[in-house]
This record gives C-alpha cells, structure tokens and sequence, in this order.
C-alpha cells in the first residue's frame, strides 16, 4: 500500500537515515510498507523544530487552532476508507472495526477538540489583614490553564487512529506542539494522519512524527532536553522506564498503562448481558486493548451458567481473514505476540486452570491467529489471572460474597477499568465505588467518552478524555493582583 515513507520533521517530509524497516499484515503476513528507521540526531532534530514551533503555535488564537483540528476532521472522514483499508492491513484488525473504532474514532477526536472551551477562571477575592507585606485590602486572582511546551507522544500499536489523535489533538488545542513516536509495528497509519493535518494547515513544527523499530529512537524523543512532556500509552514495564527518565528532568508525564480488568459478576446479574460484555475480551481488537473485562469473578450461584454461556459465545466467534464480513476475530500484531500468548494458555494449564474453550491454534493459511480461549477453575493466584496477557483470552475465579467479590477484584497491581454486574443497582454502585480503578462500568463495557479516563496503581498516572485531556495537556498559573 505505502513503498518507501519518509519522516516528518519541522513540517518537511525527510528521508531517514537509517533506512527502513518492513510493515508486515498480521492476517496476510504480506508487506504492507516500509516504515522510516529514524536515527538519534533526527528524533532531536524533530523536538527542536517542536521547541521552535512551540511560541508561535502557542500565541495563535485557540479559535484559529480549533479551526486546524476541524478541518483534519473533515479530511479524516473524507478519506475513511482508504484510512481504514490501511489500518486494517497494518493492524489485522476487521474492517468495520478499522473503519469505525480506529478511523471513525480518531476523526471524532479531532472534531471534539476543534470546539474551544474556556481556559481562565476568576478565583473568589480574598480579604487580607495588614502585615509586614503591605497594607491590609482585597486580593484578586485568576486561574490560567497554559500549554506545556513540547509533549513527546509515544503511541500504542493496537489503535494506529483514535490513540495518537487522543494524544495530538488535545495537546494542540492547548497550544502545545507534539513529537509522535509511533508503535513500530503499524506507523504508517500515523503518517497519514499528519498529512491530513499538514493539509488542514498545521504550520511547520507544530507535529512531528518520526519511527523506528530500535529502542533509541523512543528513549531520544523522551530523553531530549526540548521535551517538556511524554504521553504514553503502553506496557507498565515500559512506563515505569520512561517515568524515570521523566522523574530526572521533572518532566511532565501522562501515562495509561496496562490493565487486567475485572468483572465482578453477581449471582442476579442480568448473564446475557454479563456474556456480552465479556465477550469482548475475545472480539475486539482480539483481545489486544487493556480495559478488556479479562478476570472474570462469578458469584458460586451462577458460576457454572456464566462459564458455559461464555464457551458457547466464544465458539460461535468466527476466527478469520478481517477483509470477510462475517470475521469477528481478526489475527494478533504479530508472531513474537502469539507465541506470547499461546504461552500463556499452557501456563494455565500447568497452574491447573481447565481450558474449556480454545487453547489451540486456528488452521488458516496464513496469519498470527489465537483462537478465543476461556479458563475456569482459576485461582487468584495463577499468573493467567495476575498478568496482562493482551490477547482473547479470559479467565475465571469463583466467589461467594460480595466482600470476597470485592477484595479479589482489588487484588492486582492493576486498576485500569473494571466491570460490576448486578440486578440490583444499588449494590452494584456500592461495590463500584469500592473498586481501586480508574473507571468501573455498571452493567455496561461501554464508554462515556466525556468522562475521565486513566488508572491506579501501576495502570497509570493522569486523566484524559473530554476536557480532563485539556487539563492533562496544560499547567495551571495564577495572576494576582490587588484590589
């Protein structure tokens, strides 16, 4: 689809020096393209060229800014689908998901952050006495949202579309000039978004976007003195390296890491629901997203139903080629991770976890597929349940009482988003605001994209979505003055 890409550095389209690297189809396991091998001097070269963009871009009014991100959306939207047949290709990912969870989404991000929300507030006077200062008398103030500077946005490969444009999108409404570094299993989708914003007329500097396959290409877009903020989306492992970076310099960090959501399903839930739910585990992005409900905790009344519902929703799952319609589980990103994966099946095993569904390799011709896997008989304590798998695979853990339901589903390193189902709301409500977790859907995996997203503990630091991303994206200063 894309021969030979080139970076995008200070608004000029650069051949990289380190040549390029080869962008394989996950379901065809055919090149798709060949991604730019940035060296260390043109990550640096790209976050000065931010740095210079960063005055200007910040001085320009928010409604011109605005003006930017809407009309990026309108070029998304216009070239869906040769955007999404890309995505697809790059990712594995189905079509209609590519079109409207990846394209669809990035576009919309775009267009909510094109809308230019009040970025000053009066703050009530205070009345001071006299003292060694000055004269006693009223104290004015006001509260300043200002941009960060230069934000190094490191996205994740399973969302090429909706994850940078969470990230750019916000970040220049703010005023903020961004380095993308992008996944480099699927960067040329991020490519493409910069063109859409090079044509909706973002000046030169404001967005950077450079890749590669070797470590130092992320750890210099982190490390370099011209970065006054990293926005990650990740593994925790990696977040912990670059928050220590971070931490050296008191840069700025925005970081949504893994997670190993629970869902806490109640001997009154509604199971049609519950299974649908949880489900998703095995269909969307084929598991490969971390607020996926993938530690199921059932209630012993409906633990045997709840496990045989889940196995023959997963069997009815067509495993397949993404371009086919009725595909419904597209391959994994690559290989490395289905071996990683399937590595993670037969660990269950061995911890003694029974595989009731799954658990073998689809034959297909080509591609990196995992069939959906579902394992019952967990304890708390296998690493099926503990670690993040990032694949379609669920594993379920009995309970008795909703304290047990409780204290198991808070027994992680992980509080991304988790899941509560039961008949009756109040207690679903009740164990929700008991959760460690960033967000926790009642009856619902779906998503208010209004509302704050971000983790606990090691699923991350920071909020973003809605307007929490303009405050992600900006600092906060105070004007005072007399009255």
């Amino acid at each position: 689809m894309t021969a030979r890409q080139p970076l995008f550095v200070g608004g000029s389209w650069v051949e990289p020096d380190g040549g390029h690297y080869e962008v394989t189809d996950p379901a065809s396991e055919e090149t798709v393209g060949w991604a730019p091998e940035a060296s260390r001097e043109q990550v640096l070269a790209a976050c000065a060229a931010a740095r210079e963009a960063f005055g200007p871009w910040s001085r320009t009014a928010p409604e011109e800014r605005a003006a930017v991100l809407g009309r990026a959306a309108g070029i998304i939207t216009g070239r869906l689908e040769e955007y999404a047949s890309l995505a697809r290709a790059e990712t594995g990912a189905t079509l209609g998901t590519a079109r409207g969870m990846q394209v669809g989404v990035a576009a919309a991000r775009f267009r909510r952050y094109a809308r230019v929300e009040p970025a000053e507030w009066p703050v009530p006077p205070q009345i001071n006495e006299a003292g060694p200062m000055g004269k006693a008398g009223v104290m004015g103030a006001l509260a300043v949202r200002q941009p960060v500077g230069v934000v190094t946005c490191v996205t994740s490969y399973n969302n090429p579309w909706a994850n940078p444009a969470g990230k750019i999108a916000p970040a220049l409404a703010m005023g903020n000039t961004v380095v993308v570094k992008p996944a480099p299993q699927d960067p040329l989708s991020v490519y493409r978004m910069a063109e859409a914003l090079e044509a909706a007329g973002v000046p030169p500097g404001v967005v950077n976007v450079v890749s590669g396959s070797r470590t130092e290409v992320g750890e210099a877009a982190v490390a370099s003195p011209d970065v006054d903020m990293v926005s990650f989306t990740g593994s925790t492992a990696v977040g912990q390296r670059i928050g220590e970076v971070c931490g050296r310099d008191m840069k700025r960090q925005l970081m949504e890491l893994g997670g190993k959501g629970a869902a806490v399903v109640f001997d009154d839930a509604d199971l049609g629901s519950a299974v649908a739910g949880i489900g998703t585990t095995f269909s969307f992005y084929s598991g490969q997203i971390c607020t996926a409900p993938t530690r199921v905790l059932a209630q012993r009344g409906i633990h045997d139903r709840l496990v045989d519902q889940l196995a023959a929703y997963a069997r009815r799952l067509k495993v397949g080629d993404p371009r086919e319609r009725d595909t419904v589980v597209g391959p994994v990103i690559s290989g490395a991770h289905r071996d990683r994966v399937e590595s993670y099946v037969e660990l269950g095993r061995k911890e003694g976890a029974v595989v009731v569904t799954g658990g073998e390799r689809p034959v297909l011709p080509s591609g990196f597929y995992v069939a959906p896997t579902l394992l019952a008989g967990c304890g708390s304590d296998m690493r099926v349940v503990r670690e993040e798998i990032f694949g379609p695979v669920v594993a379920v853990v009995p309970f008795d009482d909703e304290e047990e339901g409780i204290a198991l589903a808070n027994d992680t390193d992980y509080g991304l988003i988790d899941y509560v189902w039961s008949g009756d709301v109040a207690r679903a409500f009740r164990v929700a605001r008991r959760l460690r977790a960033g967000g926790v859907g009642v009856n619902t995996v779906g998503r208010n994209m209004e509302a704050p997203f971000g983790g606990f503990k090691k699923s991350g630091v920071g909020r973003d979505v809605g307007s929490y991303a303009l405050h992600a994206y900006s600092e906060v200063q105070a004007i005072v003055w007399p009255g």
